[in-house]
């Protein structure tokens, strides 16, 4: 096993297997690499969903400035 790896045991939809399996062989890839990447990119997907103060700030300045508008819009 290379260094830094460890191993876990989990339970999945049998559809999910079955297409993760599916797309390492299409790809000509490891079953455990796709898992990795898709375990990695959930941990950076999630890490980017914290919207910054300031992000908020502007948004709720927008917001209060123009829901007249936005009202409009929407009809």
């Amino acid at each position: 096993m290379p260094q830094g790896r460890e191993k876990f045991a989990t339970q999945v939809s049998s559809e999910t297997l079955v297409g993760v399996r599916e797309l390492a062989q299409k790809e000509g890839r490891q079953f455990q690499a796709l898992v990795d990447e898709a375990l990695a990119d959930l941990i950076e997907k999630r890490k980017n969903t914290r919207l910054r103060p300031q992000v908020m700030a502007a948004y709720f300045a927008g917001h209060d400035r123009f829901s007249e508008l936005y009202t409009k819009l929407a009809k």
